[in-house]
């Protein structure tokens, strides 16, 4: 059996206010939007990432914690770092740590979305390869 993954789940606060962010901030595209009441979005970041967005029940104050057990952020591989930081800043996008070494080779910037969820840049050196 082959098991391809199809979606992540993002629990938010604010169903419409993050799809928003990640349409406006990484160019994420909706679709799909489920009419129900708070609605619900499966958008698709560039490279095929896709998120469904859905209405939180409750939140963990801990949930930023990049240590916390549990899937913990989203990496956003780029070619020039420096470059797409400067980008998402102009679009009100606060980076919360200096860069540092990302495992495997190269460099990550962590970042918050909307709501707290973690995300980072990395950025791989030329030739890089995971397999």
């Amino acid at each position: 059996m082959n098991y391809l993954g199809e979606h992540l789940g993002l629990a938010a606060n604010d169903p419409v206010s993050l799809r928003d962010w990640y349409v406006t901030r990484l160019g994420a595209r909706q679709l799909l939007e489920l009419a129900q009441n708070p609605p619900a979005f499966m958008l698709e970041l560039a490279g095929g990432v896709r998120l469904e967005i859905y209405q939180a029940d409750f939140e963990v104050r801990q949930a930023s914690d990049n240590k916390l057990r549990g899937w913990r952020h989203l990496a956003l591989r780029v070619e020039n770092l420096e470059a797409a930081q400067a980008e998402l800043e102009l679009a009100g996008v606060k980076f919360i740590e200096p860069v540092k070494p990302a495992g495997g080779g190269g460099r990550v910037l962590f970042f918050a979305d909307l709501e707290g969820n973690l995300l980072h840049l990395v950025e791989r050196p030329p030739g890089f390869s995971m397999v």
